[in-house]
């Protein structure tokens, strides 16, 4: 399958095309995030969030200092990781990363390029750009791997 391009002009229209994403979730799925800064991968998350059924009170921000936060109360628990303190991916066992990727929940990873030689070959990244218009962005998703390719035939 080839990757999907999709325009949002806005925040809110980024967030509701990432809670139909989260929609389609299951546990195992692992997302990897790659935008510059401001390009709204926080944003996105936020959405995934709600797709996966966690409450609207539940605060989702950017773990850019603790590098990892978890929340459990949805559909499927989601692990929120953010790699943009990290130079590379030697510092990811002091994380126990591998042991997020075998859990119960959705893994998505900010700045997911940071760590690529480690990457499991089957996720699901995306690509978020800034577009013409203020706030307007361009959500690239490429599949790679079977599962991947499912959760974009979802959509």
């Amino acid at each position: 399958m080839t990757s999907r391009v999709f325009h949002t002009r806005g925040a809110d229209e980024t967030r509701a095309l990432a809670a139909r994403l989260g929609r389609e979730l299951r546990a195992g799925d692992l997302l990897c995030l790659v935008g510059d800064l401001g390009a709204g991968k926080t944003t996105f998350t936020q959405g995934l969030a709600r797709g996966l059924g966690l409450p609207p009170d539940e605060p989702i921000n950017s773990p850019t200092f603790t590098l990892i936060a978890e929340h459990p109360g949805g559909r499927v628990p989601l692990y929120h990781f953010d790699m943009y303190r990290l130079p590379d991916s030697s510092g990811l066992a002091d994380l126990a990363f591998d042991e997020y990727l075998e859990a119960d929940g959705v893994v998505v990873i900010e700045w997911a390029d940071r760590i690529a030689d480690v990457l499991p070959a089957d996720r699901l990244d995306i690509t978020l750009t800034a577009a013409d218009a203020p706030d307007a962005r361009e959500i690239t998703l490429t599949p790679r791997g079977v599962r991947a390719g499912q959760i974009i035939e979802g959509l």
